[in-house]
C-alpha cells in the first residue's frame, strides 16, 4: 500500500505536450537522488531537463566543504577538489540522510557545527539557484520526486523524512512544495512514447531506493486527469545503489584492510569500521578521534595486523571516499565486463585487488532476492499475473546490472524490457506533473 505523500498525488499527464499551450510551465520538478539530482522543466519541443553543472542535466549529489578555501562546492567540482587533495569535508548520497537518525543530529563542516538538515537544505538551494539561471526566471512551486518508502515498515520515520524534504524545499523559497511518486514520475516519461495500450512494470533502481510500480498505459489515457485506476499497485524496498556498492565493498575489498581478521581469542575482529568506511554517509565517522583510539586498543590482539596496518593508513590518508569511489567505479566497470582492477598503490606499492562480476553477484545476491519478493509482493497485491506484464520499464543508475536484469526477466518471462534513461526518466516526468498541477 502507498504512503500517504502528504501533498497532491494525483497520477495524471497531458495527452500530449499539444495539450498545454505554448508557453513554458511556472513550475519545475526536482529528483533529488541519491547518487545524481535533476531539474525538470516543461517547455514546447525541448527536452525538459535543465543543464545544473556545464552541459550537464545532472548534478552529483555531493557537497564539499573546501577548508582552505572556506566554501561548499557542489556536484563535480566536488568530486574534483577532493581528489586533488584540498583539506576539507566530503559529503555524499545526501538523501540517504532521510528518514536516518543522524537527520536529527549536527555535524563539524569549515569548523562550526551544522545541522544535517542545513546541508540538505544548501544542496537544494543549488538545485533551485542553478535551475533558475538556466531558465532564466524564478521558480516558485515544485515537484518533488520521493520514493515510495524512505523507510521500510516505519510510517512515522517515512513521514517525518517525507515532511523534512518539504520542509527544506519550503526553507529555500518554494511557496508550493507537492510529491509525486518516482516510479510514478518514470511512468509519465515513459507513456508520452507509447503507441498502444500496455501494462508495464516500472522498476527504479536508484542510489537508495528500488522502487516499483504497475501501471495501466496507452496513448488514450494520456488525456484523463484522474489515474488513480491506472495504478494498479505500487511497491519498495530501501535497496539501492549505495547498498550495492556496499556488498561489493565489504567482500571484495575490505579483507584487504582487515575485515574478517581474527583476534587472538580466536573472536572475529569488530566490523564498525569497516561498515562506517563501506557506507557512503557514515564515512566520515571513521576519522573521529574515538574511533581511532577503539582501533588503536585492538592493534595488538590481532593475529596477523597486516590489513589493519594498512587501515590506519587509509584513515591516516583520509581517503575514505576515494576508496569508495573506487569500489562504486567497479560496480560500473562490472555491469560491462567480467572483471576490473583496482589499484591501492597510494596504500601501499604493489597493492591491488581484482573484483569480479561473479563474486559481485554473490555479494549481493541477498538484496536481489529482497527486490524480487517485492515485486512478487506487488503483483500479488495488483492480481496480476506475471505473464499479464506487457514491458518492464528500467530506469534509475544501477537498474543496468546484469543479475538485477536477469532476476527481473526470471520472474517476468515475458514482458518485454525497454531501457529508459536511467538518470533523467524521473526528472522528465516530474516535469510534465508541475506543468499539469501548477500550470
Amino acid at each position: 500500500m502507498l504512503p500517504p505523500l502528504h501533498c497532491a498525488a494525483v497520477f495524471s499527464v497531458p495527452a500530449d505536450h499539444t495539450m498545454f499551450n505554448a508557453s513554458p510551465a511556472c513550475a519545475c520538478g526536482i529528483d533529488f537522488g541519491t547518487s545524481n539530482s535533476t531539474v525538470g522543466w516543461w517547455r514546447p519541443d525541448v527536452d525538459p531537463l535543465i543543464a545544473l553543472e556545464g552541459d550537464q542535466p545532472t548534478l552529483p549529489s555531493v557537497v564539499f566543504f573546501n577548508l582552505e578555501e572556506r566554501r561548499p562546492v557542489y556536484g563535480r567540482q566536488a568530486l574534483d577538489e577532493y581528489l586533488e587533495g584540498y583539506e576539507g569535508r566530503l559529503m555524499r548520497s545526501l538523501k540517504s540522510l532521510l528518514g536516518s537518525k543522524l537527520l536529527k543530529s549536527e555535524t563539524t563542516v569549515l569548523g562550526s557545527a551544522m545541522p544535517f538538515k542545513d546541508i540538505l537544505g544548501l544542496f537544494l538551494g543549488t538545485l533551485k539557484q542553478r535551475a533558475e539561471a538556466a531558465a532564466g526566471r524564478p521558480f516558485e512551486e515544485v515537484v518533488l520526486g520521493r520514493p515510495v518508502f524512505f523507510v521500510d515498515d516505519d510510517p512515522q520515520a517515512d513521514r517525518e523524512a517525507s515532511e523534512t524534504l518539504a520542509g527544506a524545499a519550503r526553507k529555500i523559497g518554494f511557496g508550493e512544495v507537492s510529491f509525486q511518486y518516482e516510479p510514478i514520475a518514470a511512468a509519465f516519461d515513459y507513456e508520452s512514447r507509447i503507441e498502444r495500450e500496455e501494462r508495464v512494470l516500472i522498476v527504479d533502481i536508484g542510489g537508495g531506493n528500488s522502487d516499483f510500480s504497475l501501471v495501466r498505459l496507452s496513448p488514450e489515457r494520456r488525456a484523463v486527469d484522474d489515474r488513480q485506476a491506472d495504478i494498479l499497485a505500487t511497491g519498495g524496498v530501501h535497496i539501492g545503489g549505495t547498498d550495492f556498492d556496499k556488498q561489493l565493498s565489504l567482500h571484495g575489498v575490505m579483507p584487504l584492510f582487515g575485515y574478517g581478521s581474527r583476534m587472538k581469542s580466536d573472536a572475529p575482529m569488530p566490523t564498525s569500521t569497516h561498515l562506517n568506511l563501506a557506507t557512503w554517509h557514515t564515512i566520515n565517522a571513521v576519522y573521529a578521534p574515538a574511533s581511532q583510539r577503539a582501533l588503536q586498543s585492538m592493534r595488538y590482539d590481532i593475529v596477523d595486523p597486516t590489513g589493519i596496518d594498512r587501515l590506519f593508513r587509509l584513515i591516516e590518508q583520509r581517503a575514505g571516499h576515494w576508496l569508495a569511489m573506487q569500489v562504486e567505479q567497479g560496480k560500473i566497470e562490472l555491469t560491462e565486463q567480467q572483471r576490473f582492477a583496482i589499484d591501492f598503490q597510494r596504500i601501499e606499492p604493489d597493492l591491488r585487488v581484482e573484483l569480479s562480476r561473479q563474486g559481485f553477484e554473490s555479494a549481493i545476491a541477498a538484496l536481489l532476492e529482497r527486490i524480487g519478493a517485492s515485486i512478487k509482493q506487488l503483483l500479488a497485491d495488483a492480481g496480476v499475473r506475471a505473464e499479464e506484464v506487457d514491458t518492464v520499464f528500467f530506469t534509475g543508475g544501477s537498474s543496468a546490472i546484469p543479475a538485477l536484469r536477469d532476476s527481473v526477466a526470471g520472474l517476468l518471462p515475458r514482458a518485454r524490457h525497454v531501457e529508459g534513461n536511467r538518470f533523467g526518466s524521473i526528472g522528465s516526468g516530474l516535469a510534465i506533473e508541475a506543468r499539469k498541477r501548477y500550470g
